[in-house]
């Protein structure tokens, strides 16, 4: 291959990781947008996030463009065909949890024409568990770190479980008072939208394993999510457990 040719797929190379990155720091800002939107209860702060979805949108679209060209037009092989499918599936992820800080948004709009809630305040704290898990995986895919990508992996039980516990808590409330259901019935939404945002950063995570070490990760996934199994707290059985 000539060396102008080669000098060229380098660049369209890094053009695509590039963007890859950007799209990763613009999801990083709407996350952190979302989390002060919810606490601050700013429906302004809320709209500018929802607005933010639309330019990742478009790196998406981009990154899918350099990915079909780098295959028709380059033929590539072995490391650079695994970064180059990698990058499609890491920007496809990184595109939906976007979606699910939109989401997370809007919520965060209703909930600030309520009176706030106690369950509310592990919110913030499920937003910042995905917020770091994020920031590290695009650190690992920047450095082609398989060790660091791992151990994002290995934090979305966290997630899961902080997850199941605000699910019963916010059943106990909605049970205990009808008017606590639409409140509560935002923070569910909200909250499964972000164990979502854990579930596409450890899909990122994995992505990235294979990217480095050219194998699948050979652990079974960590999984906590145990809501689908999930029933109506027992009253008293709670009450037993109280001091």
């Amino acid at each position: 291959m000539p060396e102008h040719t080669v000098t060229r797929y380098d660049e369209e190379l890094d053009q695509m990781t590039g963007t890859i990155l950007r799209m990763g720091g613009m999801v990083e800002q709407q996350l952190a947008k979302a989390i002060t939107a919810l606490i601050k209860r700013d429906p302004e702060l809320a709209a500018t996030v929802i607005a933010d979805d639309q330019p990742i949108d478009q790196l998406e679209h981009e990154v899918d463009h350099l990915v079909m060209r780098l295959l028709a037009l380059r033929q590539p092989m072995a490391v650079d065909l695994r970064l180059i499918t990698a990058s499609l599936k890491i920007s496809s992820d990184l595109e939906r949890i976007g979606d699910y800080a939109a989401n997370v948004a809007k919520r965060a709009s209703a909930l600030a024409q309520v009176e706030p809630m106690r369950p509310m305040a592990v919110i913030p704290r499920m937003l910042e568990i995905v917020q770091a898990m994020i920031k590290d995986v695009l650190d690992a895919y920047m450095a082609r770190d398989a060790e660091k990508a791992l151990a994002v992996w290995r934090r979305d039980e966290e997630v899961d479980e902080t997850y199941n516990s605000l699910f019963r808590e916010l059943l106990t409330y909605m049970m205990e008072d009808p008017r606590h259901i639409t409140p509560c019935t935002h923070l569910l939404f909200i909250a499964k939208n972000i164990e979502r945002m854990g579930d596409h950063t450890t899909n990122i995570a994995e992505t990235i394993a294979f990217l480095v070490t050219g194998t699948p990760i050979d652990e079974a996934r960590p999984k906590g999510d145990t809501t689908p199994f999930a029933t109506a707290p027992d009253e008293d059985s709670e009450k037993a457990e109280l001091p």
